[in-house]
């Protein structure tokens, strides 16, 4: 399993970024996708979810409303969108695989991830 990360970089608050994560070496589209991110100085926290076939998805609270995440099956990719962007959205971003294709009961964090792409948000 290989996931590859791409489109972090450095964005003014209210800015957008739109992070990428190719996948290889599993059925993409038979397992569902999170992306994760961690803070300096903090835990890593999960900030959305989306099944094997994109139409179910969800977000923590936080980026709700202002972060979406997509996939392209055909592609093996899936994306994360994020809209106006604050500082406290600077974080290393990473997508996972998760260990079935549905999103709920299942843990988040899943059982492989890439090594991420760093989000900063500074004016």
């Amino acid at each position: 399993v290989q996931l590859v990360e791409s489109g972090g970089g450095l964005v003014q608050p209210g800015g957008s970024l739109r992070l990428s994560c190719k996948a290889s070496g599993f059925t993409f589209s038979d397992y569902a996708m999170s992306w994760v991110r961690q803070a300096p100085g903090k835990r890593p926290e999960w900030v959305s979810v989306v099944n094997s076939d994109g139409g179910t998805t969800s977000y923590t609270d936080y980026v709700l409303g202002r972060f979406t995440i997509s996939r392209d099956n055909d592609q093996a990719t899936v994306d994360l969108q994020m809209d106006n962007l604050n500082p406290e959205d600077t974080a290393v971003d990473w997508c996972a695989k998760l260990r079935a294709a549905g999103i709920w009961g299942v843990d988040y964090y899943g059982d492989y991830n890439g090594r991420g792409t760093q989000v900063t948000v500074s004016s």
